[in-house]
């Protein structure tokens, strides 16, 4: 999208420009220092506890004739299984060597059964914290949202809705289909390989090892849509749509969180790091429901465009402690928000001022 008032687009320059508040920065360098070990007492546990109950209650939600329990079963999976796929976030930022296995056991155990393999983030969420990417053309997980048509905001929801049956074309027809046809190939690679919502992002093929997992997690995930789409002839419907309402559930949720990590209000210029903070989202307690739609350290998602090397579990200390260290007039403060309703209305109000 383009701005065309030269009084809105001077007003989005100066904002991408924003001086860097040293005070500030020198603060998170200094934490970044202190917090950067990755915990695998944490990691782990967190993992198999979050998956183990997620697939334990969806097959509640499946086998269970009451209504109100499978549904109930239904949530506490959704919730679950929600905080189990955010781990694919820690996996693009933990240094090689950090937790050995923890690549190989969640792409195992969330990963491909979710049809999410860690290939469609790895190589990718990086770019998004590039300094010279963040809230460019060239970020794939940046849109002006803000600045965008009202419709923008409840398509980019129902896109989310519709995620079960994208995966599983992509997976179980494009991947079969693509390996016999080489410029599909190409193109499912560059255009339907990522997580992205920045519909021109085009992504690179892979070399080297990377391209070794990517080819062994797509295996894998094909045969999981395969077999999902073949379940219905020996399982019949439900566990398939239970599946699928479930997984789209979480992946609308996740929606939401991304549609508030951010305030979407940059149109392609280059940003300083704190016009980038600035534009970015805490949701830091008192507020409590933030732990569930924003787990793994995502309720802190401005604090970790400060600190991309500072594992989840280790986020809250360092907000409470770079709270402390600066003071009422930091740029800091303005990072942080009390909830998911009110950015969500402040998103959506910065879109009605756009004609439909």
């Amino acid at each position: 999208m383009t701005v065309h008032d030269p009084i809105v687009a001077a007003a989005q320059r100066a904002r991408a420009a924003i001086p860097d508040d040293t005070v500030m920065l020198r603060a998170a360098a200094e934490l970044a220092r202190d917090y950067a070990h990755a915990d695998p007492h944490i990691y782990w546990p967190d993992l198999l506890a979050s998956a183990l109950i997620g697939w334990s209650a969806l097959a509640g939600a499946i086998l269970v004739d009451n209504l109100a329990v499978a549904l109930a079963c239904g949530l506490v999976s959704m919730l679950a299984l929600y905080r189990a796929a955010s781990f694919i976030h820690e996996l693009t930022h933990i240094r090689k060597g950090a937790l050995p296995g923890f690549r190989l056991g969640w792409n195992l155990i969330v990963g491909l059964p979710l049809m999410i393999p860690s290939f469609m983030y790895e190589g990718v969420h990086t770019q998004h914290h590039a300094r010279t990417r963040y809230g460019t053309a060239e970020d794939p997980e940046y849109l002006p949202l803000a600045l965008m048509k009202p419709w923008s905001l409840p398509l980019f929801i129902l896109v989310a809705a519709l995620a079960p049956i994208g995966l599983i074309l992509r997976f179980g027809v494009l991947t079969p289909l693509s390996l016999l046809i080489p410029a599909l190939r190409r193109k499912v690679v560059g255009e339907f390989s990522a997580l992205s919502i920045n519909p021109a992002y085009r992504r690179r093929a892979p070399e080297g090892d990377f391209a070794r997992q990517w080819a062994w997690q797509e295996t894998g995930t094909c045969v999981v849509a395969l077999a999902l789409v073949g379940s219905v002839f020996v399982f019949g419907w439900r566990p398939l749509l239970v599946y699928m309402a479930v997984h789209s559930a979480m992946t609308v949720i996740n929606q939401l969180r991304t549609l508030v990590a951010h305030l979407w209000e940059n149109e392609g210029e280059a940003m300083t790091v704190t016009a980038q903070y600035l534009d970015s989202v805490n949701v830091p307690p008192p507020a409590t429901l933030p732990a569930l739609w924003a787990p793994v350290g995502l309720r802190y998602h401005a604090l970790h465009h400060l600190l991309p090397s500072v594992p989840y579990h280790a986020l809250g200390t360092a907000h409470a402690r770079l709270m402390a260290m600066i003071d009422a007039q930091s740029p800091y403060h303005r990072g942080n928000y009390s909830g998911m309703i009110p950015l969500v209305g402040k998103i959506a109000r910065s879109t009605m001022t756009r004609r439909a």
